[in-house]
């Protein structure tokens, strides 16, 4: 009954874990429309980070490369931060700042992460660029909200996620535990 108990939680955590988004990029939109141009950004995003933080390792967590720099752990929160704005900007939804993400697990972060781009992606796939002229990114403060055009998510909250992503590559292989080989970004597949 032990061993039961073992293979089917083994199970269980397989499974949680292909379950997540973008353990592969998805295929091509239809044509190059304003949306689908947006969309596959995000999913190459999507599968960056999928990659760059899967398996990451207490001492990855912990990887700081300088005094002054983030921990993978707190550039993994600053990430959650930016899938929230990449994911509100289509729905005119608001981005409350400051907020502080440091009660999540490494695991929350992974996984709502990896759901809010999977989402952001989904909410301007096929859209036109008239509906991108409709769309806010839009910052809450205590001093009142500030807005600004989608145009600055494109050189703004997903070409900063795509940097950061990069970072957590560099830092968890300085901390020793470099990404899958097989990883293909160019390719959006993984050989395993």
């Amino acid at each position: 009954m032990k061993l039961f108990k073992f293979l089917l939680l083994l199970f269980t955590i397989s499974m949680n874990s292909q379950a997540l988004p973008y353990h592969e990029i998805p295929e091509y939109p239809s044509d190059y429309s304003s949306g689908n141009i947006v969309a596959r950004m995000i999913d190459g995003l999507g599968y960056r980070y999928y990659w760059a933080t899967k398996d990451l390792t207490e001492n990855d967590l912990n990887y700081r490369p300088s005094t002054d720099g983030r921990t993978v752990l707190e550039t993994l929160q600053h990430l959650y931060g930016l899938s929230l704005t990449i994911v509100n900007a289509p729905m005119n939804e608001p981005n409350a700042r400051p907020i502080d993400f440091s009660d999540y697990s490494y695991e929350d972060l992974r996984k709502m992460t990896l759901e809010n781009l999977k989402k952001a992606s989904e909410l301007v796939v096929d859209k036109k660029a008239e509906d991108f002229e409709g769309y806010k990114v839009i910052f809450k403060r205590a001093e009142g909200a500030v807005e600004f055009p989608y145009w600055h998510m494109l050189n703004g909250p997903i070409a900063d996620a795509i940097y950061h992503a990069g970072q957590i590559v560099l830092m968890r292989r300085a901390s020793g535990n470099p990404i899958a080989p097989g990883v293909s970004v160019f390719m959006g597949k993984t050989k395993e």
